[in-house]
């Protein structure tokens, strides 16, 4: 099904907030799901994370980051246009329980993809923490909306210009030191964030799950491309997640296979922006002419 764009603005540096018209897929969503975006009929299938929902306005939401070809073509859409086809939702839901205290931490897209899964946990009666890992403050977002459905929020930045200065690990020692027991953990974001968060919390015997943002092309288990090793079984992120256990995946494997088109990935994306670059500078200077 196509999608009609209502909403598509940059909410901080190369974070931006889509919000499509997708009545079907709001209705069926669950937290810790994703859609696949095709933006244009040229274009690829790309995973996104859904972030929000409203069942009776029939919108669906998720943050991204332009980061290739197919989210260049994204981020040129403007509200009231379409995207080619949105299929959804897809993947496992997250098992939400009653565990007591829960963390929720996010980075990147995470800060906006968390929202969904705090909000679930603490209507199931846990005591939310989230936890927002970002390079420096002006990156921060989705602070106000995480603050109604969570009990604290922690802000830790890399160069120590808000909150806590380091990253997860760095955050999970504050909560040590002032006693504070932490009864399960779910983590979203890039690759590498969740991996630290996961090993960050495995000394204290946190159960930790983190949401995987593999390589996909069909996200319905038929490619393969998706496939990771959790507890040295083969397991297919978009079928089987993309929800697994952060101390049982093997990010060795992980890392290898996200890295495996990244000079082609790089390349298509210079190539694109060049001639997207080219049409706007033509485009400009016939209006001069005229």
């Amino acid at each position: 099904m196509t999608g009609k764009i209502l909403v598509n603005e940059q909410v901080v540096p190369n974070v931006h907030r889509l919000v499509l018209d997708a009545p079907m897929i709001a209705r069926r969503a669950q937290p810790g799901q994703f859609i696949m975006i095709i933006p244009d009929a040229e274009g690829e299938r790309v995973p996104f994370t859904l972030s929000d929902w409203d069942i009776e306005a029939g919108t669906i939401t998720i943050y991204y980051q332009e980061a290739g070809v197919s989210t260049m073509k994204l981020t040129a859409l403007k509200p009231g246009e379409s995207v080619h086809v949105v299929v959804g939702p897809l993947g496992r839901p997250t098992k939400i329980e009653k565990h007591g205290t829960v963390l929720v931490g996010g980075g990147c897209y995470g800060l906006g993809a968390i929202y969904p899964l705090a909000k679930a946990f603490k209507e199931a009666g846990n005591k939310v923490i989230a936890m927002l890992e970002a390079r420096t403050t002006y990156i921060v977002y989705n602070e106000e909306r995480l603050s109604e459905v969570t009990d604290e929020i922690i802000v830790v930045t890399a160069d120590g210009s808000r909150g806590v200065r380091g990253h997860i690990k760095d955050g999970m020692k504050v909560l040590s030191d002032r006693g504070e027991k932490i009864d399960h953990s779910h983590f979203v974001g890039c690759t590498f964030m969740m991996m630290l968060s996961a090993e960050a919390t495995k000394p204290y015997g946190i159960p930790t799950i983190v949401s995987l943002n593999t390589l996909m092309v069909d996200g319905t288990g038929m490619c393969g491309v998706c496939r990771v090793l959790v507890d040295g079984n083969t397991k297919f992120a978009c079928v089987d997640g993309p929800d697994f256990d952060g101390h049982m995946v093997n990010w060795d494997m992980v890392f290898a296979r996200k890295r495996g088109y990244e000079g082609e990935e790089n390349l298509a994306y210079q190539f694109h922006k060049c001639r997207v670059d080219g049409a706007i500078s033509q485009n400009a200077k016939s209006q001069e002419a005229v």
